[in-house]
């Protein structure tokens, strides 16, 4: 494994962690919920009164977010070697996963496990392993 070290960005992954460990911390502090993101635009989904409000301003959030990063610099070039029928396909099994696993990597990996919930511990267990499996077997038995 060669590590790409012209791309290798400490300071700026560790302010992004710590942007995320600050909102998922007020989120829970001063609204009482946990920020996972499959429970914030489920709730849109299946909206209840007084309860859309705090949601959409978070996926607003989210979706303005690099809108305003391009006023301070260029965003990273994005690259998907993958086609269009593999990306819905992965997509449609994230958002089954999330739904049968209660919960997705932001609720479970940064709020769950902040909260030491074990159901948060076993899932974040769970889908680093199925992460850490998949990644070895395209890697090197498939050869991807």
């Amino acid at each position: 494994m060669m590590i790409d070290w012209t791309a290798f960005t400490p300071w700026s992954a560790l302010a992004g962690g710590v942007l995320i460990g600050l909102a998922a911390a007020l989120l829970v502090l001063l609204n009482g919920r946990i920020a996972g993101i499959s429970g914030i635009v489920g709730g849109l989904l299946t909206p209840k009164p007084g309860d859309i409000g705090w949601r959409l301003a978070f996926v607003a959030g989210l979706v303005l977010a690099p809108v305003l990063w391009l006023a301070v610099a260029a965003l990273p070039p994005i690259q998907i070697e993958a086609g269009y029928p593999l990306l819905i396909v992965a997509g449609l099994v994230v958002g089954f996963s999330t739904r049968y696993g209660t919960g997705c990597t932001s609720g479970h990996g940064v709020c769950g496990i902040s909260r030491l919930s074990p159901r948060s511990i076993v899932a974040t267990l769970a889908f680093m392993t199925a992460g850490f499996i998949t990644v070895f077997v395209m890697r090197h038995l498939i050869g991807g």
